[in-house]
C-alpha cells in the first residue's frame, strides 16, 4: 500500500528487501526500534510505517516532504 501511495504521488523511492540481504533486518531494527515492515524514511526523516504515511497524506503534509519544502520539527 505504500508503494502504491508512493507510486499515486510521482515520489521516486528506493526499496530494500529486508528479507533478500542478510543482516539487513536487524540493521533495520537497531535503526528504527521497529520489527515492521515497511520502515519508509523520506530523506533522513524516518516515517515510520503505512499508517503513518497515510496520516501525513490525510493531513495534507506529505506533497510537501515528498517535494523537500516542508522541513519537519
Amino acid at each position: 500500500m505504500a508503494k502504491r501511495l508512493l507510486d499515486q504521488k510521482g515520489a521516486k523511492y528506493t526499496e530494500l528487501n529486508v528479507d533478500e540481504t542478510s543482516g539487513l533486518r536487524e540493521e533495520m531494527m537497531a535503526k528504527t526500534k521497529r520489527r515492521t515492515v515497511p520502515q519508509i524514511y523520506i530523506g533522513d526523516l524516518h516515517v515510520g510505517g503505512f499508517d503513518e504515511l497515510y496520516a501525513l497524506e490525510r493531513g495534507k503534509k506529505l506533497d510537501g516532504l515528498l517535494s523537500g519544502t516542508d522541513i519537519p520539527l
